[in-house]
């Protein structure tokens, strides 16, 4: 009887991080190798597997969203990344970036958490963006506690310090870049954290 070895969670979201990184494929396997030999095909298959455009589809129990923004710097340009998080086991429950801050892509952020989470109370700083967000979308909103302003700030930090430091390791060379690799690798970060805050 054949037996495989599973391979072990972290080397998978290493490989996964490696290739999100911006490496072949056949490169990221050989980095891997040098802790955890498995090759290029197994990084394929997990990517196949990995869905990097959705961070959960489990309904979770919330109380309220919790959501801010912040900017960023990628390689020449900033952007802002929009993060929702749950206050009561501080787990990211959506993540995103733009090139913008306004009511519309306020507003298509928080409909994106709705259609996954359900309709649930919003918190948010004073940006005059958020209350017209959510009056359309039939939301109760108001403004952080003190509380909810302190988990929302460390947290964003968290974040953005990981965002930059990754874009100081791997830097974007593609002119008019789209910045599928940062939404990716931020989609990674935040799944891998997640599951680790579940432990």
């Amino acid at each position: 009887m054949i037996t495989r070895n599973k391979t072990p969670s972290k080397y998978v979201y290493y490989g996964l991080y490696l290739y999100f990184s911006g490496l072949l494929l056949r490169r990221a396997a050989e980095r891997l190798s040098y802790i955890f030999k498995r090759n290029h095909v197994s990084i394929w298959n997990w990517i196949q597997k990995y869905h990097p455009k959705r961070i959960s589809s489990k309904r979770k129990r919330i109380a309220e969203y919790i959501i801010d923004e912040t900017l960023i710097k990628v390689g020449s340009q900033y952007i802002w990344l929009w993060v929702a998080i749950e206050p009561r086991n501080r787990q990211i429950l959506a993540l995103n970036i733009s090139k913008e801050r306004n009511m519309l892509i306020a507003e298509r952020f928080i409909s994106g958490l709705v259609r996954i989470h359900g309709k649930h109370p919003v918190s948010t700083d004073r940006g005059t963006w958020y209350p017209q967000a959510c009056r359309f979308l039939n939301l109760d909103h108001h403004i952080h506690s003190h509380y909810e302003k302190s988990i929302i700030e460390r947290k964003m930090q968290y974040i953005k310090d990981r965002a930059e430091s990754f874009d100081d390791y791997f830097p974007c060379k593609m002119k008019n870049c789209n910045l599928n690799h940062i939404i990716n690798w931020l989609t990674l970060f935040v799944d891998y954290h997640n599951k680790e805050r579940n432990r």
